[in-house]
């Protein structure tokens, strides 16, 4: 069974870019009939806060993302200290020495000489009396997986043929001196017991995933079976990467705002692609067209504008009874589609609520004088769809207005906006009572 996994860590809110890191797995997941993974990636226990664990799961719950399996890396640490024992053991983990600043040195000594900054394996040829002179001084070791020569390759499903020769990436810490254990060593590991078969991440990790294929094979024992799919990173309208420091990227700060949780997806699982970004009512149909081969190797420019542009369509689509429990009770079925055009966000529909009602306020009008023929010239009631029109002709054989100068400001008197559905359908729901008493008060 195909199985993904979502691994956030939990030192910051759900940024757009992370969350097209859920979208997509979630997607090919569901398309293929196999599993979500929600894991949260905190062995940074001074920056893994309980707060954000609990809003990320809020947000991607908030997005429909529903998972099978969870697991915090936290609950862990037993396990990790197993496989450090284990590649300790087979002599794929070794102790090194260095402080910070050593280390720093040798990276600016290498530079200058036109080398590639990788760790030069001078713990390895540390003898027995050195570690223990190292232990003696209070030296605590970090530890550094050693990874074997050659080539390392995968076929990803979005990037084609991938290669890397291990020497020229350098053999990566994956302990901490304090014990930490780090992202590459906690989330193989993982990824072995949880059984993933592909993940599916940005590009920045494609360099992580040559050493993650040799530690997943030094944990196992056999060929690396993981299959992955590294997508290209949002841009900025000006075409540099997109900054997590915006607060107005983060998954809250769009729900606030009023934002559909499928107008995000739908914009997630499009941009970057070769099919249209237009908005898809439900998961289910993101995932029916969901397939790698339409991702675009160029990376995508995100705009925030295109949400609000996507929300708006995505309203214009959405029935009353996937937005009934968040509408006014004066709003029913008929004024939902006669108004949901005319939205941004479900949210605005209450500007709207007092139109249909005796609340709506209305203050005197400029042109009273106007509104008065208007008044002499209403229809009698029963009124239907076609008063406006019969109105509204009426209106300009006596004062020869045309235009926006003869709907305006009745719009204006009788709804207190200058914009909004036709007229023509309104006017029935606003009803003849309330269409004098607002012209009324408007004439002054």
């Amino acid at each position: 069974m195909i199985r993904v996994r979502f691994a956030p860590s939990p030192t910051g809110l759900l940024h757009i870019g992370n969350a097209r890191a859920a979208v997509l797995p979630w997607l090919f997941a569901r398309k293929n009939g196999g599993q979500f993974m929600l894991r949260l990636d905190d062995t940074d226990r001074e920056r893994s806060t309980e707060a954000f664990a609990d809003a990320i799961q809020q947000d991607v719950a908030w997005l429909g993302l529903t998972h099978d399996l969870f697991a915090k890396q936290s609950d862990r640490f037993d396990r990790y200290t197993e496989v450090m024992q284990k590649l300790i053991d087979d002599g794929r983990l070794y102790p090194c020495y260095e402080t910070p600043e050593e280390l720093d040195f040798k990276r600016k000594r290498q530079l200058a000489k036109g080398e590639p900054p990788i760790y030069d394996r001078a713990a390895l040829s540390l003898t027995p009396e050195e570690h223990a002179k190292y232990e003696a001084e209070g030296r605590k070791p970090h530890w550094r997986f050693k990874l074997v020569p050659g080539k390392i390759v995968w076929n990803d499903h979005i990037r084609g043929a991938v290669e890397f020769l291990s020497d020229r990436i350098g053999d990566p810490v994956l302990v901490r001196e304090d014990g930490v254990f780090l992202y590459t060593l906690a989330s193989v590991t993982d990824d072995v017991d949880f059984a993933i078969t592909h993940i599916v991440r940005g590009e920045d990790h494609v360099t992580n995933t040559a050493v993650q294929i040799q530690l997943f094979e030094a944990i196992t024992g056999k060929p690396c079976t993981v299959e992955f799919a590294h997508f290209t990173l949002f841009l900025d309208k000006s075409g540099q990467a997109l900054s997590k420091r915006l607060g107005s990227l983060s998954i809250r700060s769009m729900r606030e705002k009023g934002l559909e949780p499928m107008t995000i997806c739908s914009l997630l699982a499009r941009l970057g692609t070769s099919m249209p970004v237009e908005p898809v009512l439900s998961l289910d149909a993101l995932a029916k067209d969901f397939d790698f081969s339409i991702f675009s190797r160029t990376a995508p420019h995100f705009d925030e504008h295109e949400l609000d542009v996507l929300n708006h369509k995505l309203l214009t689509h959405m029935s009353y009874e996937q937005v009934k429990d968040r509408l006014p009770a004066t709003i029913d079925a008929t004024l939902w589609e006669l108004l949901r055009g005319n939205l941004e966000s479900v949210s605005d529909i209450s500007a709207w609520k007092d139109v249909f009602s005796d609340d709506l306020v209305i203050a005197k009008h400029e042109e009273s004088d106007y509104l008065q023929d208007a008044l002499d010239t209403l229809p009698e009631a029963p009124w239907d769809i076609t008063t406006w029109s019969v109105w509204t002709n009426n209106l300009k054989e006596k004062t020869q207005r045309k235009g926006r100068a003869l709907f305006m400001p009745l719009r204006q008197a009788l709804t207190g906006y200058d914009h909004g559905p036709e007229m023509k359908d309104l006017l029935p729901y606003i009803g003849c009572n309330r269409v004098v008493q607002r012209l009324k008060k408007a004439i002054g």
